[in-house]
């Protein structure tokens, strides 16, 4: 038996055969060309069949992942028709009087040996993006050299890394498990597994190979580790460790319904963070209370142009009317850092965490902000809806907000659409700034929510999307637990909710933390709303 180590993505047991797939790098020949013309046409031929596969592709993945995790799709259409990409294909054609796939080829290693030089973890990240759509676009060069990616039976995936369409292109139901050899936790092929609930483990190093294709196995989502031809004890083991998961999902069910209150008699409600239409049936599904955070910036990572009011009213009623007036808190916009959009036009940055971002691009263009605020407020009639806004450092910024809303409602009144006018208005405290002036801002507000995820970012100064500091990242923090600490002793203080809505309110070791410290509300991904609600009923806060 054969044991292989790598980071856990998805939690859950897996047993099956091994299906290692080549992710198609093929040997690409330089080969002279006598038309020139011909083979820039050739090669636009496949772009535009390309963009056309990506879009079909696109459609697939809103159904199955939801439309944030398939966003990468429209980012990779508009990759392919980016300029400086074109423009490097044609003049290496012209130039060099060589055949598509060559140019296609130089061009792509070119443009990911930019981005992975990049400081930023998450522009390293797009060099994948840049070897997929070259890849995509030399399939189409050359079909018959293509072996397509097919499962014709019920195996677990082995790669060196995937694509993400690679990843959503492969047929669920085939997909016992899947693990691969290189990849980040933050990676776009992690996300998709998780979103679609794969036992999956990811960056188990060159150990994961061709050799292993065919081979039984066992791949312990839990732990990340794969057992490769298991002796029977270890299959014994898992076994047993998947019937006691299965029987745990089980026993979870039986908690719909149930209140989230602790044995002593303190309730606290229990949201779920999504950032798209399809996760709402999620939401409801795992019987959330409401959603503590819904991401709005998925309207505009996925539109080509600023969304219109109307658009954007659409959405947010259908979300409302959706939740049946469970308690639905939209975050304005949080373009920039680690999500960009080139119609914003945003300047390029050296530390973009630290730049212009969210709230700073609401009140530096305030037509676009409040086209959001008259779309959220027009839809407040049609459910319950709280509007919080990010990246909240001052007393001033929230003055400036409040005057903007302000005006928004008169023009809302002048134009005779309904609204609530008891609709709540809170931020995110995910700053030591915010924190540090939470008794003031406690005075403007109705609500605050703590984003832990940024928080934990600013006050350790590390980016949370640099691999290579995950020893350090540390959201349990003492320092971060203290900030939290004096954030809730504010929101009381001043009368006003406060919830978590980052990753740490799903650390169950710190529930009975967090409820000690006054928190009203925890907002976790929809999977972890029953465990959550197991957690809080099994504390007794008065011992």
């Amino acid at each position: 038996m054969l044991s292989i180590s790598g980071t856990s993505v998805f939690s859950g047991v897996a047993f099956g055969p091994l299906r290692f797939l080549k992710s198609g790098e093929r040997k690409i020949s330089r080969v002279k060309i006598e038309d020139v013309d011909a083979e820039i046409e050739r090669y636009r031929q496949a772009t535009s069949e390309a963009v056309q596969e990506l879009a079909e592709i696109y459609e697939k993945a809103v159904a199955d992942v939801g439309e944030v995790n398939a966003a990468i799709f429209e980012i990779h259409q508009m990759m392919l028709e980016d300029e400086d990409y074109q423009d490097s294909v044609i003049g290496i054609i012209q130039t060099q009087s060589v055949n598509a796939e060559y140019a296609v080829s130089v061009t792509a290693e070119n443009f990911a040996q930019i981005f992975s030089s990049m400081d930023d973890a998450y522009m390293k990240g797009r060099a994948a993006d840049v070897h997929d759509i070259s890849e995509r676009l030399q399939r189409l060069l050359d079909p018959d050299s293509y072996e397509p990616l097919v499962l014709k039976r019920p195996v677990i995936v082995a790669a060196a890394d995937l694509a993400p369409s690679e990843t959503v292109q492969l047929e669920r139901s085939m997909i016992l498990g899947m693990i691969t050899a290189e990849g980040s936790t933050s990676s776009h092929t992690a996300i998709l597994a998780r979103t679609l609930g794969i036992p999956a483990a990811i960056g188990a190093g060159p150990a994961v190979n061709a050799s292993l294709d065919g081979k039984q196995a066992i791949l312990d989502g839990f732990t990340g580790t794969l057992y490769i031809e298991p002796d029977e004890e270890t299959t014994a083991l898992m076994a047993k460790k998947h019937e006691e998961d299965v029987k745990r999902r089980q026993l979870l069910e039986t908690l719909k319904g149930k209140p989230n209150v602790t044995l002593d008699g303190k309730e606290i409600d229990v949201f779920a963070n999504t950032g798209s239409l399809g996760g709402i049936v999620d939401v409801l599904k795992n019987d959330a209370g409401g959603i503590g955070l819904f991401r709005s910036e998925f309207l505009y990572l996925e539109s080509s142009d600023y969304p219109t009011e109307q658009e954007q009213f659409t959405v947010y009623k259908q979300i409302a009317e959706s939740m049946g007036g469970r308690k639905v808190v939209i975050r304005t916009l949080d373009i920039g850092a680690d999500k960009q959009v080139a119609y914003f036009n945003l300047p390029k940055e050296d530390n973009p965490a630290l730049g212009m971002r969210a709230i700073r691009i609401c009140l530096t263009r305030p037509e676009i902000f409040k086209t959001q605020l008259r779309a959220l407020f027009r839809a407040s009639a049609f459910g319950n809806i709280a509007i919080m806004f990010p990246m909240i450092i001052s007393v001033g910024e929230v003055e400036q907000i409040l005057e903007i809303v302000e005006e928004v409602k008169v023009e809302l009144r002048e134009m005779g659409m309904p609204f609530r006018e008891d609709l709540e208005l809170g931020i995110m405290i995910e700053t030591p700034a915010a924190v540090m002036m939470s008794d003031e801002l406690g005075k403007l507000v109705d609500f605050f929510s703590i984003g832990t995820n940024d928080l934990t970012q600013y006050t350790l100064a590390i980016d949370r999307q640099n691999q290579q500091l995950s020893q350090f990242y540390r959201p349990e923090h003492p320092a971060v637990l203290r900030l939290i600490e004096i954030a809730a002793a504010n929101a009381r203080k001043n009368g006003i909710w406060v919830g978590i809505c980052g990753e740490l309110g799903a650390n169950l070791d710190l529930t009975e933390t967090f409820l000690r410290m006054g928190i009203d509300e925890l907002s976790v991904s929809a999977g972890m709303i029953l465990r959550l609600r197991e957690k809080i009923r099994s504390l007794d806060l008065s011992k």
